[in-house]
């Protein structure tokens, strides 16, 4: 069973998985990085491309989902490195820093709220978030052409595409394929016809929602929706 809330860390989500052991997930990108804390391990879930799927490991799972472009500069680590890998949190930070924070999320009653916790208190030690990135993602997001973005944001397209990297593990292009991916699976799970789904998020058509559903997905929409 899944479940999760809004943070106190704006923009994040917290949540927690209990898998099916004799099933496995599918987890989707969404251009967000994660903390998460299972069976005493800290890791860290850095930007997919395509869908991770779980092996239904039994034992709770709890996170922090970022908001697209955030953790890095809370984690201390750029986004492209992390691209479509798990990682331990002591192979990022000082092995004692680390334990430290695994022993109060190990001895915490609620392993959710230590996370946020935990979050907040990195983001209270970090610079202000960069307006720049989350411009970037809120017109991205809402179908804008990442060429109309970037004249907005007053960058060249080189540079642009290292910010993203950094940030978000990909390029811009990349950045707005997945979030366009989000918005059709919004419409569809609304209960909109796959045809209007794919005209209103964005699609040449939709043939051309399929694909990009297959391609970052792994499985047909209607797959994803019976899930």
């Amino acid at each position: 069973m899944y479940e999760e809330r809004a943070s106190r860390l704006p923009g994040a989500v917290v949540w927690t998985n209990t898998p099916d052991a004799s099933d496995s997930g599918r987890v989707l990108p969404d251009g967000c990085m994660d903390l998460l804390w299972h069976e005493g391990r800290l890791l860290v879930a850095g930007p997919d491309t395509r869908a991770q799927v779980t092996d239904g490991t039994a034992g709770v799972w709890s996170g922090v989902r970022f908001f697209p472009g955030t953790a890095p500069a809370l984690l201390g680590v750029p986004a492209h490195e992390l691209r479509d890998r798990r990682v331990d949190l002591a192979d990022l930070w000082p092995a004692p820093r680390a334990r430290r924070l695994g022993a109060r999320v190990g001895a915490a009653a609620d392993a959710r709220t230590a996370l946020e916790d935990a979050a907040l208190a990195l983001a209270a030690g970090a610079p202000p978030p960069d307006p720049l990135l989350r411009h970037l993602v809120t017109a991205l997001g809402a179908g804008r052409p990442v060429a109309a973005v970037a004249v907005e944001l007053g960058l060249g397209a080189r540079q642009l595409h290292r910010r993203s990297l950094a940030a978000f593990g990909y390029g811009p292009k990349t950045l707005a394929r997945v979030l366009r991916l989000q918005r059709a699976l919004r419409l569809a799970r609304a209960g909109v016809p796959f045809a209007e789904t794919a005209a209103r998020a964005g699609f040449a058509d939709q043939a051309h929602l399929a694909r990009d559903v297959r391609d970052l997905a792994g499985v047909p929409l209607g797959v994803l929706l019976r899930r």
